[in-house]
């Protein structure tokens, strides 16, 4: 049976993305199918990556750019699969792509509807530390850089649709379908952090000054609520002692999950160092069971960290945050190296949070026809990371297990090299 030259991508984040240009520039068409209104995933919304401290956006805008420009890569934002029929190398898929509430094509991206629209709703991008219109886009790089009308939030006053020139706003639209023939299909969903409101005695969700990572992340980028300044979100006072907190959620049967993330580690090394290097005044403290610098030489990152930067390391696990009222201070209590149960205060506590498998992962697997291990991330074969229990279906990144930027991007070129084996194989036989 002869195999259609096309592949569907699903997940645009940087897995997703780097597989697909792969897949391109080898020739076969790409629907790279995001949930979102951008492609960017989880990368998108952090400041430097580690370990070498590199701007997170200006690595990742230059790959945003170049799958939205190629010519082999359509791309469907805000769209999810809907349901999957064939065989390998001949399968037929159902997309639905929720409406934008205007006409993408017609859309410039100039921003002038969401400076007129009168409605503030929450920015998920910036989780929850600032507000947004409701008709916004997801981030200023964002590609494609069209602008969507959030339907919950929306109170039809038309102002959007009254300034918008190019005549793009249009509120009759409705959800669209789509069917596509590809040969293959790479999964690359990502991950979800987990929810630090489920462990009480952090105070995450009770305590204004208990931040998660991602949160702090948006804290720390200059196209963060505060443009960079390190400013706490009960009083926009600068936090000279910050407390980071490892293996929330991680390691963790009773709350959370019983594995290593693996990422954690050295994330809230590179935030200390970062909030360190923005504000010399910052103390960072970082409180860990053990350390896992998993990657080639990361443990020298970890040592650079105390002794370049002065980042304090405690071996030990809090057990109680108390928030002081008047001053939203933060006391810690923990068991520290000689056995003693000791309290410190902090201006800011920043909870390094495990990853979990995405929230779609279970719903597409019963889709695909694919299995999960134990944990529900997808289950690969033995000694290939990249194949599924499903003949051309493969995935890539955290849909099989927690991994860094690097190893992802790895991964998704394997993936990409797994489909062209799949068609070449094809010819061969």
């Amino acid at each position: 049976m002869e195999k259609i030259g096309s592949v569907l991508v699903i997940g645009g984040g940087i897995a997703g993305i780097q597989a697909s240009m792969d897949l391109a520039d080898s020739g076969f068409k790409v629907y790279l199918a995001e949930s979102s209104m951008s492609i960017g995933g989880v990368m998108s919304q952090l400041d430097k990556t580690f370990p070498t401290n590199d701007c997170s956006i200006c690595i990742l805008a230059p790959k945003l750019v170049a799958a939205g420009r190629h010519e082999n890569i359509t791309l469907l934002i805000n769209t999810n699969l809907e349901k999957i029929e064939g065989n390998p190398g001949n399968f037929t898929v159902g997309l639905k792509q929720n409406s934008l509430l205007l006409d993408q094509e017609k859309c410039t991206g100039c921003g002038v509807c969401a400076q007129e629209c009168p409605v503030e709703a929450i920015d998920s991008f910036n989780e929850g530390l600032s507000n947004r219109a409701a008709i916004s886009v997801k981030f200023p790089q964002a590609v494609p850089l069209v602008f969507s009308i959030d339907q919950d939030l929306c109170i039809g006053c038309g102002f959007c649709k009254g300034v918008c020139k190019a005549k793009a706003i249009d509120y009759t639209l409705e959800d669209k379908f789509t069917t596509l023939n590809v040969g293959a299909i790479i999964l690359a969903v990502g991950f979800d952090e987990y929810d630090p409101g489920i462990v009480q005695q952090y105070g995450y969700g009770k305590y204004l000054n208990v931040v998660t990572s991602i949160e702090f992340e948006r804290i720390l980028s200059a196209s963060g609520p505060h443009s960079g300044l390190i400013l706490r979100p009960s009083d926009g006072i600068i936090p000279k002692k910050i407390a980071f907190l490892q293996c929330v959620g991680s390691r963790d049967k009773k709350h959370g999950a019983e594995y290593c993330s693996s990422i954690c580690c050295m994330y809230t090394a590179k935030e200390a160092v970062i909030a360190k290097e923005h504000m010399e005044i910052i103390e960072p403290t970082i409180f860990s069971m053990d350390v896992r610098a998993v990657g080639k030489d990361f443990d020298k990152y970890i040592e650079r960290a105390q002794d370049e930067y002065g980042i304090r390391y405690i071996r030990s696990r809090i057990s109680d945050i108390k928030e002081i009222l008047e001053t939203k201070d933060l006391i810690l209590h923990f068991e520290n190296e000689e056995g003693k149960v000791v309290s410190e205060v902090f201006n800011l506590v920043v909870l390094a949070v495990g990853a979990l498998p995405n929230r779609s992962t279970k719903e597409l697997a019963k889709k695909l026809n694919i299995e999960l291990n134990g944990y529900d991330f997808c289950k690969t074969k033995p000694f290939s990371p990249v194949e599924t229990s499903r003949k051309g279906i493969y995935v890539c990144g955290m849909i099989s297990e927690p991994k860094d930027i690097p190893e992802t991007v790895v991964e998704a070129s394997a993936a990409a090299g797994a489909v062209n084996i799949f068609y070449l194989m094809s010819e061969i036989l």
